[in-house]
């Protein structure tokens, strides 16, 4: 009944309460860059060079299963696969070509590269059969889509879904719904848009500030569409509403996120 989301740099975990509007800040680490809940409780949560397990009831983190230890470069966002999976891929800080990578955290807790020479990774999430995987590297400008073999992990079969027009905005993290249509947020585009399974444009939420930067479904069965942005690198007295949270209700239902096996 609440949401769950970061306040990234500074290593927060942010819960809020739709129906008290109660926000709650909880420190968790230097950067938290993601997270989804366990199967069994608690939640995975994508730290700055790699992933950590909470316990039921408890932020704290113990031991880190560490990705990657360049200090250039931080995770930044991710989803979990039909197989159980947490995927999360990275970024370098000053957004270097080709610095990054995507990352899969099995349920066993062993570390897999997934993709190599990305810029900027985001949004990944599977459509509701999991047959289907949708993903994107801002820079590109495209939401990419890749076939997710039986085992529930495998992705094969890259290929471009849709591509954002230029001066639209970049393409940030992203959402699918109920029906297998894709809500992506545009960074610098203050929208998110929604694109059928086939690709079409056919909704645009317009947001009260350019710095989009994902969206989720929550509420009663999942029709209210959160959306975050950012103020990383912005003057707020000029944007105001940089980093706050928005809220719509756009019709289509959403799905509960997939959870980590492990």
């Amino acid at each position: 009944g609440v949401l769950r989301f970061v306040d990234m740099l500074r290593g927060d975990v942010m819960t809020f309460d739709p129906r008290t509007a109660a926000l709650d800040r909880t420190h968790v680490a230097d950067v938290v860059a993601a997270l989804r809940p366990r199967e069994r409780g608690g939640w995975v949560v994508a730290v700055e060079h790699g992933f950590a397990l909470t316990e039921p009831g408890a932020w704290a983190i113990g031991s880190v299963v560490e990705a990657f230890a360049d200090p250039a470069v931080r995770m930044n966002d991710g989803g979990c696969d039909a197989a159980g999976g947490f995927l999360c891929g990275s970024m370098a800080y000053d957004q270097r070509p080709g610095a990054a990578s995507l990352y899969r955290l099995a349920p066993d807790g062993t570390v897999a590269v997934v993709l190599e020479g990305v810029t900027i990774s985001n949004g990944f999430c599977l459509d509701p059969s999991g047959s289907l995987a949708y993903y994107v590297d801002t820079p590109t400008g495209r939401i990419d889509v890749f076939d997710v073999g039986a085992d529930g992990q495998t992705l094969a079969a890259r290929r471009p879904f849709v591509e954002i027009e230029a001066g639209a905005g970049w393409p940030d993290g992203l959402t699918v719904d109920a029906e297998g249509a894709v809500w992506v947020a545009l960074h610098g585009g203050g929208t998110v848009r929604r694109y059928t399974a086939a690709g079409a444009l056919d909704t645009v939420v317009t947001v009260a500030t350019p710095h989009v930067t994902s969206c989720a479904f929550g509420g009663d069965q999942f029709r209210d569409l959160f959306i975050t942005t950012s103020q990383e690198r912005i003057d707020t007295t000029r944007d105001p509403l940089a980093g706050a949270l928005f809220h719509a209700a756009p019709g289509p239902r959403g799905l509960a996120p997939r959870g980590f096996a492990g």
